[in-house]
């Protein structure tokens, strides 16, 4: 509920503070008093848009704060959601607006978007006006009353988060098809690419070795010579360095029968010679191995040739990265193959999503079709007292062409005010005057199953008076006694049933002219009322009339 209301240098105000009680509350005031004023700012602290109008002339800054006790409307997950600070008691909304066109606004003095500001809005106060009773011919709005009278909101819940999971199992296969087309269109290219990679036959680190017998091939004559002329002059016949070693070693050996440490040299030598053997023996046998071969040489530069146009294709610079690129291409290509049986598997999925939506969804009409006549009944019953004798209302559920996140069923309010005029949708046919009466009746049906916002009721009994009007007072009567209800009013009749009587008035300064508003006494209350009835004299009937409506009406609330 509404708390308190703060507005500084707003329009015609310039300073105003006001408490509010919970119930039905009435605020009356002559024509261009300012209440539309009030009301205006107010929808500015809820996040609608301002204007440079607003400020008041002379004023570099204009502050609306409102106050609310939020404690049965169970908002903590909007406001973590929102990353707000929560308190389970009060919720403060600030407006800030600037004579430079800038506006701020706050949620219990955090910095927040308009769009957060409005959402919260529509949660904690419902303005409701001629021109909101526009809702009415809104199907959606339509729905969520008969679901409301259903008392649907668990059964919406569990629906809802399905047709999420269902929504999102459709985005994935979309996704999962779309990539698998691509990829279909891919595969030829990426199959040759395979196949001409696996043709190569390549083995890692072939390129090193190839790259060295090439270098050999290529030099064979100079290193047969080289190997020949080192053959030489290990174990040439007459000046080998073999031939000499061994000569050494002979002379060493006969040493050491005259001097010991010959044995040390002979050792050594022996050592010297039986490497220099072995290597004479390996260089002779590799001087022999070593020809010039121009069919293998033909077939190394083939095979690097072949190596060198792999690499430059696919722009890398070593056989690992061919290789590499070619297991990509093969798993790539496993992919491709995998696709239809993902997409198989999500299509079953899809499907049962779908399948579980269509069962929850006839629980949802099953239940929306057994209360749709109660509720056109119920209604039926409120309005006719009010001034409408011969409304025939009825409730048409049909089943739309696909599953939406509300369920399976378009509802249509059908009306008729007349006896014999065929009944049709309520925005075609209805009058303002009529709309305003079903609404009024709709929200104190609806205010019994859940809870709702506080709701300003502005001067939706326009067109009204006498009889109608005690009834349209007592409706709002009842639904005060079921959440916190505020009626703008020219009706005396409705207005002598409010709990709280608020008078908005003008008041003259040496300067300017202000908007204020006060809560009435008793006393003052009587007044108000008398002047509704009669005008600006205050005549002792009108004053006795004004004392019965009050009297009356109190006799209403207990």
């Amino acid at each position: 509920m509404l708390n308190s209301l703060f507005i500084q240098n707003f329009v015609l105000i310039d300073s105003l503070d006001i408490h509010f009680d919970k119930g039905f509350s009435v605020i009356t005031g002559e024509t261009g008093a300012g209440k539309s004023i009030i009301l205006g700012a107010l929808s500015l602290v809820l996040g609608q848009r301002a204007d440079g109008k607003s400020i008041k002339k002379g004023s570099d800054k204009c502050v609306i704060e409102a106050t609310f006790d939020i404690s049965k409307y169970q908002l903590e997950a909007f406001f973590l959601e929102n990353d707000l600070e929560y308190d389970a008691k009060n919720c403060i909304l600030r407006r800030e607006l600037f004579s430079s066109g800038k506006s701020r606004a706050f949620v219990n003095d955090s910095p927040v978007s308009l769009a957060i500001l409005k959402e919260l809005g529509t949660k904690l106060i419902d303005i409701h006006s001629q021109h909101q009773n526009l809702l009415l011919g809104d199907n959606r709005f339509q729905l969520r009353v008969v679901d409301v009278m259903a008392e649907n909101a668990i059964l919406l819940i569990l629906y809802k988060k399905e047709f999420l999971r269902y929504q999102g199992l459709k985005h994935e296969l979309k996704e999962l098809e779309q990539k698998a087309a691509q990829t279909k269109q891919e595969e030829d290219y990426i199959r040759f690419q395979l196949e001409q990679l696996e043709e190569a036959s390549l083995v890692a680190d072939e390129q090193e070795k190839l790259e060295q017998e090439q270098e050999t091939l290529s030099h064979a004559e100079e290193i047969k010579l080289a190997l020949y002329k080192v053959s030489q002059l290990l174990n040439g016949e007459e000046m080998g360095t073999v031939q000499l070693l061994k000569e050494a070693l002979s002379t060493s050996d006969n040493l050491e029968r005259y001097y010991p440490k010959a044995k040390e040299i002979s050792e050594r030598l022996r050592s010297a010679y039986i490497d220099l053997n072995d290597l004479a023996s390996e260089t002779e046998i590799l001087k022999e191995d070593i020809e010039y071969n121009p069919e293998r040489m033909e077939w190394v530069n083939e095979r690097l040739n072949t190596i060198y146009s792999l690499e430059q294709k696919h722009h890398v610079s070593t056989v690992g990265e061919l290789l590499a690129l070619q297991e990509n291409y093969r798993k790539q290509l496993d992919e491709i193959g995998s696709f239809d049986e993902q997409i198989a598997q999500l299509n079953q999925l899809v499907s049962a999503s779908y399948q579980e939506l269509l069962q929850q969804a006839a629980v949802l009409s099953a239940q929306r079709k057994a209360v749709a006549d109660k509720i056109a009944e119920q209604l039926v019953q409120m309005v006719i007292p009010l001034g409408m004798p011969n409304v025939r209302f009825r409730i048409d559920i049909t089943p739309k062409k696909e599953l939406e996140a509300d369920g399976l069923d378009d509802i249509c309010f059908m009306f008729s005010a007349n006896k014999n005029s065929e009944l049709q949708p309520v925005a075609q046919i209805a009058s303002g005057g009529e709309i305003s009466r079903l609404m009024l009746c709709i929200k104190a049906m609806i205010a019994g199953f859940t809870a709702l916002p506080a709701i300003i009721f502005d001067e939706v009994d326009t067109g009204v008076s006498g009889d109608i009007a005690d009834k349209m007072g007592n409706i709002m009567q009842d639904l005060g006694s079921k959440m916190q209800v505020f009626a703008i009013t020219h009706l005396p009749q409705i207005a002598a049933k409010g709990s709280a009587h608020y008078f908005v008035y003008k008041e003259d300064t040496d300067e300017r002219t202000i908007t204020r508003i006060k809560r009435l006494t008793d006393e003052e209350r009587i007044n108000e009322v008398a002047r509704m009835l009669s005008g600006a004299s205050l005549t002792s009937a009108a004053l006795a009339n004004a004392k019965d409506l009050l009297t009356n009406g109190s006799r209403k609330k207990l």
